[in-house]
């Protein structure tokens, strides 16, 4: 599920915002049987807007609680806004549309996070910072309680996905699934956010740096929940969902570098082995190893064209924004010149396997056991002729595409 943009706010200017509602600033927590912790966590949240003299709101996202959450936080003042679709991304994405602050703290509910101490986080948000982050991270500044996170999320899980988001996106992000960080409201609502489960954090950085928002960093301190149960959290399921998000906004980490790394390797091993075997110490690489080589050639090829597909159609419907290099290269290319360049292609693989049988019918069409290249010459030729037609139908599919793109471009400008 998908929560829209008000459409008579997505226009407004915080000013305009703040003269409609009076609220500058809105707590924002996701809630699902959190009785243990949500008055404690409430208590905090309203000191602060009172220790920073803002008018603000506190918001409980509830996700259905059964316990008497909500109640304990309506009855300390608390609005509380009912989500009956599960997840932590899809409660979060209900409460920061419901919010009225042009600000939004949002953070765990679970007595981990200190709520009392958001002053930094206000701090930078004046200076004209549009994402905040928390870094729990002793790399980053920050702290780690006794007992407040497992050693696999502490050594492995957050250091390492924070690191690949560095690496795919050039994030400035220490600690990329801190679950207490402040935002614009109205920069926020403009990236679209869709995740409903745990990724949704990670969504919230990604977009946030390919859009060019302005972000930073504080460090804060995680403390030990008050749970008397175990997290909503579930590492190994939540861990993989948030590394498959992020390849897949990342085209060029998941198919473009995999495959023009196998499609070299396939082209240097059908080099290689053009003009007889190759003998690498105790390795002696025939043409069976020639065969195998031509399938990475296919494979890396195909996967290099998934990549361009994949960043094509994500730019049409705003998965990721506009790229103005990106643009300019696939002007250079054309049906046309995709289609003279798998012909040739085709031609070349005909060519070469024309040789093949004329080699073969010298010898009667008979075994060729002492001859070394004419099954080398019909490997080229089916590797050549797949390819070409790979190209063809390839880029027929990147036309199709690009009439989408044009299509959303004159129906956004109408």
């Amino acid at each position: 599920m998908h929560f829209p943009v008000r459409r008579s706010e997505e226009k407004m200017s915080p000013a305009t915002i703040r003269q409609r509602t009076g609220c500058r600033l809105t707590i924002l927590m996701p809630c699902l049987n959190e009785a243990e912790t949500i008055e404690s966590c409430v208590r905090k949240a309203l000191g602060s807007l009172d220790k920073l003299n803002l008018t603000g709101e506190v918001v409980i996202a509830d996700n259905g609680s059964t316990d008497g959450s909500r109640e304990r936080a309506e009855a300390l003042g608390a609005r509380v806004v009912s989500v009956p679709e599960r997840g932590y991304g899809a409660a979060l994405q209900a409460g920061i549309v419901a919010a009225k602050g042009d600000w939004i703290v949002m953070g765990d509910a679970d007595d981990s996070y200190d709520f009392s101490q958001v002053a930094s986080f206000i701090g930078r948000l004046e200076e004209g910072y549009e994402l905040v982050m928390g870094c729990r991270l002793p790399q980053g500044g920050g702290k780690i309680m006794p007992g407040a996170m497992p050693w696999k999320h502490r050594w492995l899980g957050n250091p390492g996905l924070s690191w690949l988001a560095r690496l795919f996106f050039r994030s400035p992000i220490t600690d990329i699934n801190c679950g207490l960080r402040a935002f614009s409201r109205s920069a926020i609502l403009q990236l679209y956010l869709s995740a409903l489960g745990m990724e949704f954090a990670v969504e919230m950085v990604i977009k946030a740096t390919l859009h060019g928002l302005r972000i930073t960093e504080v460090p804060i301190t995680l403390y030990k929940d008050g749970r008397s149960r175990a997290p909503h959290l579930r590492t190994w399921r939540d861990g993989w969902r948030t590394l498959r998000f992020m390849l897949l906004f990342s085209p060029r980490w998941l198919f473009l570098w995999p495959g023009s790394v196998i499609f070299l390797v396939g082209l240097a091993g059908m080099l290689l082995m053009s003009g007889g075997p190759l003998t690498l110490g105790q390795i002696h690489a025939e043409r069976n190893s020639m065969v195998v080589s031509g399938m990475f050639i296919l494979v890396g090829y195909q996967t290099i064209f998934f990549g361009l597909f994949t960043q094509i159609y994500s730019r049409s419907v705003g998965l990721l924004p506009e790229d103005n290099e990106f643009e300019r290269r696939l002007k250079l290319f054309s049906l046309e010149k995709g289609i003279l360049l798998g012909g040739a292609l085709l031609v070349s693989g005909g060519v070469v396997l024309l040789i093949a049988i004329a080699r073969w019918a010298a010898v009667h069409f008979g075994s060729l056991e002492g001859d070394a290249l004419t099954p080398r010459l019909v490997i080229w030729s089916v590797v050549a002729t797949t390819v070409g037609i790979q190209t063809i139908f390839n880029s027929f599919f990147i036309s199709v595409l690009g009439l989408r793109s044009s299509r959303d471009v004159r129906v956004s400008a109408g």
